[in-house]
């Protein structure tokens, strides 16, 4: 037997035993788990620094519970396991793969628990394995990074593509939402594509070994985050090239590294993609408690910063 099935007939068992002897534990507050998928770099920081506070300042209202899956779906489920047995009120899931964590998402509705995903979506359908989706428009993203460089480049480009975690949903949708903006100009070619994982360090590796195999080829980087775009733009100085001159980045995030990197003229753009989710998702949470309905997708509106504009949000970017 799987063990998807074996946890799936545990929580049930679970369930059914804590209803049937009376033995749930007595709860003077509502607890709120959070799933992390990892807490490695400054918009995943900001992000959880963000529900941590938002938590604290409920602390008379709600135990606040967080894991971390350590950029590890299996690890990620067992989280999940472990926040259903504790028997958690409701969970913030913040999911690494789009796929893979199905069971565990049943599991959670077995036992009642609600379940909000953010910044990620995961399979499965709202008002029945989780509630809503928060987060933003990561095809919209791609899409305003994709047209942007056109206008910067004529229309002509070869493009290095630089992605996120493989089968994360913010990874396919920024791909197909790239593409979608550059389909209509024939001259805009993708010559690269590579996984970097959403990390700088990665990202530099990456880069530096696309640019041995294709050099002066290059003429833009196309990064689904802003820390593979500064990892990238570190990669091309060190090979002698000039970003924003001799080769056009763009990413999305909007973090404070990047609107800098706009500034000296490195970076051409980053499209915004908020990861201050605290405020949100507890209200929405007790939106939901309160019986009110919850759309299946609450959708962040996304600024975007280029040369124009970057010295005047800065001040406020994490």
């Amino acid at each position: 037997m799987s063990r998807f099935l074996v946890f799936g007939a545990y929580v049930a068992i679970t369930v059914a035993a804590l209803s049937l002897f009376g033995c749930a534990r007595e709860k003077t507050k509502k607890i709120v788990g959070f799933s992390q998928t990892e807490n490695i770099g400054p918009w995943r920081v900001a992000e959880t620094n963000s529900i941590k506070s938002e938590a604290a300042k409920r602390k008379e209202t709600y135990d606040f519970l967080m894991t971390d899956a350590q950029g590890q779906t299996s690890k990620q489920f067992s989280d999940i396991e472990d926040l259903i047995a504790r028997q958690v009120d409701a969970i913030f899931l913040a999911p690494r793969e789009y796929q893979g964590l199905t069971p565990a998402l049943e599991a959670a509705r077995a036992a009642k628990i609600p379940v909000f995903l953010i910044d990620r979506e995961a399979a499965g359908k709202p008002g029945e394995h989780f509630v809503s989706f928060l987060g933003s428009d990561f095809r919209a993203q791609g899409r305003r990074v994709g047209s942007w460089l056109a206008k910067a480049t004529g229309g002509k480009a070869s493009i290095v593509e630089l992605t996120g975690t493989a089968g994360s949903s913010v990874a396919i949708d920024r791909a197909k939402g790239f593409r979608d903006a550059i389909s209509s100009y024939p001259n805009m070619k993708i010559i690269a594509t590579q996984t970097a994982d959403f990390s700088r360090a990665a990202a530099q590796r990456v880069m530096e070994n696309i640019i041995q195999a294709k050099g002066s080829d290059i003429t833009a980087v196309y990064a689904h985050n802003d820390e593979m775009a500064l990892g990238a733009i570190q990669a091309l100085k060190s090979a002698g090239m000039k970003p924003g001159v001799d080769v056009m980045v763009g990413s999305i995030d909007g973090q404070k590294a990047a609107l800098l990197a706009i500034m000296k003229g490195e970076l051409g753009v980053s499209v915004e993609s908020n990861p201050r989710f605290g405020p949100l998702v507890f209200a929405t949470m007790e939106k939901y408690f309160a019986g009110e309905k919850i759309p299946p997708k609450i959708i962040l509106k996304d600024r975007l910063f280029d040369i124009s504009n970057a010295k005047d949000f800065v001040h406020e970017a994490y």
